[in-house]
């Protein structure tokens, strides 16, 4: 795969980033893509390891990455687009938010840089759709089944547009305006523009799939009407139901979800709202509580819109620092401090910092209290846990803080409970090996039936419940 000493003779070539002055000032992507000349050496780094853990332990769509990196190498993008497409129906979101678990995996990752796995897939697909070879797949006879997939995130869309491809006849209903779910109100611009969304599902569109917009499914639409109009309903609503926190001065103005502030950062960057319309951090001092992605989403945020002072705070200790090149625990994803384009851009960060209480004047929040904690493990049940170290208390003043804490379980509302899922002990509807409820007819993909996880393990996922439904079905 590739070239045999590849590996050897061309160093691992990061992905390219914008001037953190030119980015700060606009919502567009903070990355810029290689030529293709460069992505060519690049796909010459694959070896021919023997086991590529990077296709059969990395990548949770099961990617063909050996064969389209050696496809790339020999200059063959069209077919190297073709290997791409049959795993994965969202190579444009998965290329830039993906957190590539593969190159983890990367046999080259004992000892060196891995494989630029992920700039590769995102080159291939987007010449895939420069050149026009990215077109409308209609199924060779249609099956007269009809599907309702609720919820357009990623593992919504891919469930539908393999569904239509298997010959069923597949509407989205999504209770936003528009299609893409977290894609398009949870993740910013400056990682995912919104017209990448809408290329793809204009494209299903063609395909046959009907997406109905503005309909909250047990609200506005029945749980009857459903059950009657469609052969199948599929569950793919995300993990909806954000972490909380339940300390003194909760209930102060100020302390908002981290996704209610991004979805209105989004609107902004895409022209459908004005600044005095949504939650801003100008001249604000803002608490990103949450040390994870959607908290670096949160502070890329706030620096584009003006914010004087952002700090970070996570309870859990800090990470490894590593600074080499090669996977500390490969072939497993290293537990390390990562430091995203968000960070860069500034903030202060700290670990170790348990939330104690807020305060503030009249209604608004205007302090926050932390302590400080150490984490031991149990020598005798091997769990770790928390104390609080003595006299270490932390005070900041603040004007507006961000829980991005991360979600507990999908939503419980008017949907689950007139089709009457079973949820498990975590709060996620409950499903059998093959993604069916304990509802005939009812299916669950996605973070709504896993919990919070990757766009690409929810892709998966949307893929797999399609085949199951399709074999229900037939």
């Amino acid at each position: 795969m590739g070239k045999a000493t590849g590996f050897m003779e061309y160093a691992r070539v990061e992905m390219q980033k914008r001037p953190v002055s030119e980015r700060i000032s606009d919502y567009h992507e903070v990355t810029v893509r290689h030529g293709y000349e460069k992505i060519t050496r690049q796909g010459a780094r694959c070896m021919d390891c023997g086991i590529p853990y990077c296709h059969a332990m990395g990548c949770p769509v099961l990617n063909l990455i050996p064969e389209f990196n050696d496809l790339v190498y020999r200059g063959k993008w069209k077919e190297a687009y073709e290997r791409l497409e049959i795993t994965n129906n969202l190579p444009e979101i998965t290329g830039r938010i993906c957190p590539a678990l593969c190159e983890a995996s990367c046999t080259l990752s004992i000892n060196t840089s891995p494989v630029a796995i992920k700039q590769i897939e995102l080159v291939i697909i987007e010449r895939a759709f420069a050149e026009g070879w990215v077109v409308p797949v209609k199924p060779e006879k249609e099956s007269g089944k009809k599907v309702a997939v609720i919820g357009s995130g990623p593992s919504g869309l891919a469930a539908a547009q393999q569904l239509r491809r298997y010959g069923h006849k597949v509407t989205v209903f999504e209770k936003s305006d528009k299609i893409g779910g977290l894609l398009r109100y949870g993740v910013p611009g400056f990682k995912l523009e919104k017209h990448v969304i809408d290329r793809r599902v204009n494209s299903m569109k063609e395909e046959g799939v009907v997406f109905e917009t503005d309909i909250t499914a047990g609200e506005d639409i029945s749980v009857r009407y459903l059950r009657k109009s469609f052969d199948v309903v599929l569950l793919t609503a995300g993990a909806g139901h954000p972490r909380n926190i339940v300390v003194p001065g909760r209930g102060l103005e100020g302390i908002h979800y981290a996704l209610e502030y991004l979805k209105g950062a989004n609107l902004f960057s895409e022209g459908e709202a004005s600044e005095h319309q949504i939650l801003s951090a100008r001249n604000k001092a803002v608490l990103v509580l949450g040390g994870g992605d959607t908290g670096a989403d949160c502070v890329g945020t706030a620096v584009r819109q003006g914010a004087k002072k952002i700090y970070q705070y996570e309870i859990m200790p800090k990470p490894l620092e590593w600074g080499y090149p090669h996977n500390p625990s490969w072939p497993y994803w290293p537990q390390i401090l990562r430091t995203s384009t968000s960070h860069e851009e500034g903030c202060e960060r700290d670990w170790n910092l348990s939330i104690k209480a807020f305060s503030g004047r009249d209604i608004k929040v205007q302090q926050a209290h932390f302590v400080r904690v150490e984490w031991k493990r149990n020598s005798e049940t091997g769990v770790m846990g928390m104390q609080e170290i003595p006299d270490s208390d932390v005070w900041i003043d603040i004007d507006m803080v961000l829980l991005a804490m991360g979600f507990v379980h999908t939503e419980h509302n008017r949907l689950t409970e007139d089709l009457g899922v079973e949820f498990d002990k975590k709060g996620n509807i409950k499903t059998d090996g093959s993604y069916a409820t304990s509802v005939k007819g009812v299916f669950a993909a996605g973070d709504a039936a896993t919990g919070a996880s990757l766009v690409v393990r929810a892709i998966f996922h949307g893929r797999e419940a399609a085949a199951s439904i399709n074999k229900y079905l037939s």
